[in-house]
């Protein structure tokens, strides 16, 4: 299969699901599990692909600087700190344990 071919492919997939997605009616997308499992998937999606980038390298889990960096920035979250704090917080832990290693 050339890349094209595989673009083509996912184009027209990705067409597809959206389409599925409008033909949905009304009535399914009001109920309050549907709207409560549609708030929550957003943060699930974003923690697994934290969690992926940051204990894993190709198919071995590591524990390093990116570790520490993460661990900082969620006693920073638990501290109440502002979003930019808790972004300077990661990337200065993780910035300094790599310096030292």
């Amino acid at each position: 299969m050339s890349v094209w071919t595989a673009i083509g492919v996912t184009a027209l997939g990705c067409y597809l699901v959206k389409l599925l997605g409008l033909s949905v009616p009304a009535g399914v997308l009001e109920r309050p599990l549907v709207q409560r499992l549609a708030a929550l998937l957003p943060v699930a999606l974003l923690a697994a692909l934290i969690a992926q980038q940051t204990f894993a390298d190709r198919m071995t889990l590591v524990l390093d600087a990116r570790a520490a960096g993460l661990a900082a920035a969620a006693v920073a979250l638990v501290l109440r700190a502002p979003f930019l704090v808790v972004v300077a917080v990661a990337v200065l832990v993780t910035a300094g344990i790599r310096a030292l290693g």
